[in-house]
């Protein structure tokens, strides 16, 4: 798949065309990223008016992010994308594999 700074926005875009999410169930489903750079990349969505943020005035601290109506309108347009990121995983895997390998033995 693309590469994970690269695929997040549309990684989160993909999950939450599924519903309102927490942070914390967005962060558990994408694997190998930090709170930190989940946290610029909702920031980003929602500056963008990709995502909207829900604060509950709860202890402990609950947020929530939904996709709006342009968010929505993008999901659209990415789900053949995601598809075939899904499809041709384990190729574009193998492909890194190879080309790291050949990276290392040339260094």
């Amino acid at each position: 798949p693309l590469s994970l700074p690269d695929a997040l926005p549309i990684l989160v875009i993909e999950l939450l065309g599924t519903g309102t999410r927490r942070f914390t169930e967005l962060h558990r489903e994408i694997d190998e990223i930090s709170q930190r750079m989940l946290t610029l990349t909702l920031r980003h969505l929602e500056r963008d008016g990709l995502v909207t943020r829900t604060v509950h005035p709860v202890v402990p601290p609950r947020v929530d992010y939904a996709l709006t109506g342009l968010g929505q309108s993008l999901l659209v347009a990415i789900e053949g994308l995601v598809a075939w990121t899904r499809a041709h995983r384990q190729e574009i895997a193998a492909a890194r594999t190879g080309y790291d390998a050949r990276r290392e033995s040339s260094a």
